[in-house]
């Protein structure tokens, strides 16, 4: 195997520019300077493989078997990215990791680049005030989407995680009469593109058509500022499947999640 180097800032954007959207997380990180990075050389001072290690491990490129001693001493949560890139870290670092409590292969990776038809709805960024509201529905999502209540393994780290992004402007809302009729959250954003997370309804207001209005209006939204609203899903979440097709968003890839 290749060994492994640390990449500039520089080498890391390059990288990602390569590909926006499937890179989107990994270009975010590093321009918040956020989390750790190692790579695999290629040539002309370009990267061939780029991983990021933190509570996530994020491999890209070609040639991530070299990631997986860093992966295998990572103790991260979950190893998620680009299904080939996700595989090929895996059959390499299989042995030396714990059984995933969850294989995710096969998620599709949407993105949007034309703005939809306007919705119409009350969509507003969310405010402090609303923290209280979000913290639940939040953590309703990811319970829904993981299948593990985050409010039970580390409450005060997400209540901080919560308004964080609250305070960085990645949150919106769609509420009336105390219901959510829709929220969504970045969990990146670069100069190419936002990646949304967490699209979630009040259960009592499902299947009443508020997620694909909302969902328009907030890709209009981020469309006047970013090239391309992407995101990913679990293959088997037919409704969301169905809501992303029907506002024109188009399936680029697939992602690969194995859950610790």
């Amino acid at each position: 195997m290749a060994p492994t180097v640390s990449p500039t800032l520089d080498q890391v954007l390059q990288f990602c520019a390569e590909d926006p959207v499937e890179r989107v997380f990994l270009e975010d990180i590093a321009r918040r300077g956020l989390g750790r990075f190692t790579a695999v050389a290629g040539t002309a001072g370009r990267l061939k493989a780029l991983c990021h290690v933190g509570a996530n491990v994020v491999p890209s490129g070609s040639g991530c078997a070299t990631f997986a001693d860093v992966a295998a001493h990572s103790g991260a949560r979950m190893v998620i990215g680009e299904e080939r890139a996700v595989g090929e870290l895996w059959e390499a670092a299989e042995r030396r990791m714990p059984r995933p409590r969850d294989d995710r292969p096969g998620q599709p990776v949407y993105a949007l680049r034309e703005p939809p038809p306007p919705g119409e709805t009350g969509l507003r960024p969310a405010g402090p005030p609303d923290l209280d509201v979000l913290v639940p529905a939040c953590a309703e999502a990811h319970r829904e989407e993981i299948g593990i209540d985050p409010l039970k393994r580390d409450a005060e780290g997400f209540r901080w995680r919560t308004r964080q992004q609250i305070e960085e402007g990645r949150s919106w809302l769609w509420i009336e009469d105390g219901v959510i009729l829709f929220k969504a959250e970045a969990s990146a954003w670069t100069p190419s593109a936002v990646q949304l997370q967490q699209v979630w309804v009040d259960p009592q207001a499902r299947r009443r058509g508020h997620a694909g209005r909302a969902l328009c209006d907030l890709c209009r939204l981020l469309l006047q500022q970013v090239p391309a609203v992407c995101l990913f899903v679990r293959p088997e979440n037919t409704p969301a499947l169905a809501l992303y097709d029907s506002i024109g968003m188009t399936r680029e890839l697939t992602y690969r999640s194995l859950v610790f």
